[in-house]
């Protein structure tokens, strides 16, 4: 247990010391909210209560969708992983730490957009505190196992860029927080309903707005827990101690299965 607690303070460290960590956790995140927020305000003055889940899940998918596996990927580069194996550590501390720290400062920049954008941008706090934690830490939980299975899966922090934009696009254009799912049609509307930006904003309209609970909002936490669950499980059993050695106890394709819950979740949404 001191092991990990060890490996989790040294690695939150990290989070804070290192530029491009801190780049990804904090500064391009708050840099972002700060700037869209004066700009959607002026041209938008409804767009006040969307500021809070718009720039929570913004810093989520930031975080942990961009910054998380990069890190990843050049440990297992450098060879770090494999004193780790020699070392003792087991497979799951060395996907779990990272998932934790770049989680925890996801939360701390969450929580300050949270209680800074009713200061700064009149924006109206969540009715729903109970809600409103749902919502944060399922949609930190979801997106850190997808961030970690493409830290695992990418053979080269340029395939993590391919493989996050896949994510970090459509959720930003069509996965309800640039465009509402409700002004959505057709193939666009599916297409965003595989984006746990998606979820991540029903939950947040229905729960922390006070509206009550709904069979979408229980459709909504039930694929955003399983789709963090299936992810973290594909993640530990994908898992690579060397990037020398590409034998895997199955094919990396298999990663593709995360998007199962989604598909559901796509045709019952």
């Amino acid at each position: 247990m001191s092991a990990f607690a060890s490996h989790f303070s040294f690695e939150f460290r990290t989070g804070l010391r290192d530029r491009p960590l801190l780049l990804m956790n904090y500064l391009f995140p708050l840099s972002f909210y700060v700037v869209v927020s004066l700009l959607m305000t002026q041209l938008n003055p409804t767009f006040g209560p969307d500021i809070i889940p718009t720039m929570v899940i913004f810093v989520t998918l930031t975080s942990l969708i961009l910054g998380l596996p990069n890190p990843l990927v050049s440990a297992r580069e450098a060879g770090i992983f494999r004193s780790y194996r020699v070392n003792g550590v087991p497979a799951l501390s060395v996907i779990l730490v990272p998932a934790l720290t770049t989680a925890m400062h996801t939360l701390i920049a969450s929580l300050l957009v949270a209680f800074t954008a009713p200061l700064l941008f009149d924006a109206p706090l969540p009715v729903n505190r109970g809600g409103f934690a749902l919502f944060l830490v399922l949609t930190i939980f979801a997106m850190a196992g997808l961030g970690v299975l493409i830290g695992v899966i990418s053979t080269s922090t340029r395939i993590t860029i391919l493989w996050s934009q896949l994510i970090f696009l459509p959720s930003i254009i069509i996965g309800g927080l640039m465009v509402p799912r409700s002004a959505l049609t057709g193939v666009l509307a599916k297409i965003g309903s595989l984006m746990p930006s998606t979820y991540s904003v029903q939950i947040y309209d229905t729960l922390a707005r006070g509206i009550g609970v709904d069979a979408k909002t229980i459709l909504s936490v039930v694929v955003l827990l399983a789709g963090g669950i299936l992810a973290f499980a594909l993640a530990s059993y994908l898992f690579s101690w060397d990037s020398h050695n590409t034998a895997r106890r199955a094919s990396a394709w298999l990663a593709l299965t995360v998007a199962i819950p989604f598909i559901i979740g796509m045709m019952l949404l």
